[in-house]
Parts: C-alpha cells; structure tokens; sequence
C-alpha cells in the first residue's frame, strides 16, 4: 500500500488523497462500507461499484465464526471469495470486545445519545466476555463455545482472509468506562499494538488503533506512542463521548498528534452530517453502517433529510427519493413503489433503498472531494 496527498486544503485539515492497493486506487476521502460477512447486505458484489463504492471493510470476528477464515484461505482469499475486484479492509476484532461485551450489557453505542449516570470502573468485567491482559475470551453467539481472541490471533485471521489494509487488536472502550479503566485499558491496547507489529509476515498494511476514550491526555498519549511505531496508517477508534460535538473535539486531539504523510481512518463514524466535519478535520477514510442499517429499516437519506419509507402517505407519491439524485433507483422508481415494496416486506425494498443510501453517501463525499479540490472546503 502506499498514500499519496493530492492536495491540502488552505481552510481546514482537508486533505485530498490517493491510496494505492494492490486491488487499485482509492480516491480519499472516502466512505468504508461496511461487509461484516464479505457482503454488503441486499447488494452482489457487481452492484457495489455502481454506488461508487472504492472500498469495503469486513469483520474478523464474525468471519472467524463463520465459515472461517480457513475456508476463506482455500477459496483464494477476501477478494475473490466474494468476487470483490477492488481494495478491502478488515477490523481486528477489538470493536467487538465493546458492542458485545458493555455496549450490550448497558445498551449503549460509542457515541452516548444522553449523560449515562452508570460507570464502568477499573476491575469490572462484561457478562459474556473476559477481558484479560492476553486478549479477550469471547462466548460465540452460534453456539456457546468460548472463542479466545487476542493480537496474535487477530493478525493470523486477519492474514488468512487477505484484505489489503488490516488492524492491530484493541479495546474499544464504552463510553461509560470512567478515566482508570480507560487508563488500564490504553495500557493493553498499546502492548497489543507491538505484539501485532511483531507478529505479522504478511505483505498487507497494518494499521494502529489509538483509543483513549473521551480523555484529552489519554488521547493524545494514545496518538503519540501509537504514531511512534512502524504502522502503514492509523485507525482513531474507541468512544466518542456524550455528543457529536464532543466526538469532532477529541478526533481533533488525536489529529495533532498524528503525521500527516500517513492515512487516517476514523472508526465506525459517518451519518451525513457527520461526513463534512470529520474530513475538514484531517480524516482519509472511515466506516460507517448508517447507510446500510437504515435502509434495511426502510430509511432513505435525500438531500432535504430522511425518508421514512414504511409510512403509508408516501404509498401515493408519484415522486423519486430524491429529485436531485440521479442514480437508477431514483431514475426508474417511484417513493409509491418502494414504499408498497418495504410495507410488504419484499426484500428488493431494501435492495433499492440500500443502492440509493450508497450512492447517495458517495455522491456526497464525492462532491466535497470536489470542493477540496477547488478551494471551496
């Protein structure tokens, strides 16, 4: 892999970027689909490119469930597997050490929609799962077995699927964690980080996770130590806080601290109101199963907001999704169709409303590249 800057904005950490893969370029900023099983859910992997997605980011854990990342080996590997032409990534399974361990127990994501009054102290465990300075012991959701997953384990997964840019393992902490266990907890990702570095033999470009929570100090230790070592690039991951505000601050945290000439990823961010802050902030790329999600949930997003496509009154609409867009879901089908389609749960609703959320978040990042490039943004 390698990363070239095109362009630096004059008004904001803006960058224009190109990553080259072995799988072809990627043109950043950029959204990161999300193909938790190595597929975006409704959609083949010949419909993607028209969305114009660039790139996809798998999930380790999941595919380490099922069918294996032996499997996926023998199959020749991630891209072929799921006959996907252009660059992948792969988590390391540390998102998952948080959304099935407290993000469960507590029913919280990484960014709090209010103030919790539950904090997570040093010492305390998650129901099903055993946090330890190794790794993490894991209880399978198929079948009850315990799965051991730790910076070693990770790497050689990650390695047998074949992605072009993968992670070192992590903790991503919950953002009710209070700052002594965000603080125990930065000490083993970091140890992890090293292990990982040292553990990999593969060609693919590994990048480091800096965490640290809602913590400035933490933050930035994490950056700092994390930016030292020899990684291709770097993922900014964990919580982010109380509010979307807070999250722009502490990405901004980290931002100082990493070099410039090194890719960013944010991890698991990227609503559309979102996607502006977060590139004027310095970020390349990142991951986001908002427009996916939604759609499976009959939500469409159009550039006056949301759509909620299960509501009967849009049954006699004549109109597109959205006027102003121009990709073949709004060009050949009308809001009636798809919402008779999502009210009768036929599943080509989702399908339609999954190209158009691609396409639309694309659409938009691709005219903010745009406005880089010309000095708008």
């Amino acid at each position: 892999m390698d990363f070239k800057i095109i362009k630096k904005s004059q008004k904001s950490r803006a960058r224009l970027g190109i990553l080259e893969t072995s799988f072809g370029e990627v043109e950043t900023p950029t959204l990161v689909p999300v193909a938790t099983q190595a597929v975006v859910k409704t959609l083949n992997s010949e419909e993607l490119p028209q969305t114009k997605t660039q790139i996809l980011i798998s999930n380790t854990f999941h595919l380490h469930l099922k069918p294996g990342e032996g499997i996926i080996k023998k199959m020749g590997g991630l891209h072929k597997f799921m006959n996907w032409p252009k660059a992948i990534m792969t988590d390391s399974g540390g998102f998952q050490v948080f959304s099935l361990g407290f993000g469960r127990d507590l029913g919280v994501g990484k960014i709090l929609r209010e103030k919790s009054k539950t904090k997570i102290e040093l010492g305390q465990q998650p129901k099903l799962l055993k946090i330890t300075d190794e790794g993490v012991l894991f209880t399978s959701y198929i079948d009850g077995k315990k799965i051991f997953l730790g910076p070693k384990e990770s790497i050689k997964i990650q390695e047998a699927l074949g992605a072009d840019i993968i992670f070192a393992f992590d903790e991503c902490t919950s953002p009710t964690a209070n700052y002594e266990y965000t603080k125990k907890s930065l000490i083993k990702t970091h140890k992890w980080a090293k292990i990982c570095l040292k553990e990999k033999r593969s060609k693919q470009a590994l990048f480091g996770i800096v965490q640290g929570g809602k913590f400035k100090d933490l933050r930035k230790e994490s950056a700092k130590l994390i930016s030292s070592l020899d990684f291709d690039g770097f993922g900014i991951g964990g919580e982010f806080g109380d509010n979307k505000n807070e999250m722009i601050k502490m990405v901004d945290w980290v931002i100082d601290e990493l070099p410039d000439e090194k890719p960013r990823h944010l991890l698991g961010i990227g609503h559309p109101d979102d996607i502006l802050k977060i590139i004027k902030s310095g970020v390349d790329t990142f991951d986001c199963i908002a427009p996916t999600h939604y759609a499976r949930h009959g939500t469409a997003f159009v550039s006056t907001g949301r759509l909620d496509m299960n509501k009967l009154g849009f049954l006699k609409d004549k109109n597109p999704l959205d006027k102003k867009c121009d990709c073949f879901v709004c060009q050949n089908y009308s809001r009636s169709y798809i919402t008779h389609l999502v009210r009768s749960k036929e599943i080509t609703g989702l399908k339609l409303l999954t190209f158009h959320n691609l396409y639309f978040f694309n659409s938009m990042i691709e005219k903010i590249r745009e406005d880089i490039k010309n000095g708008k943004v």
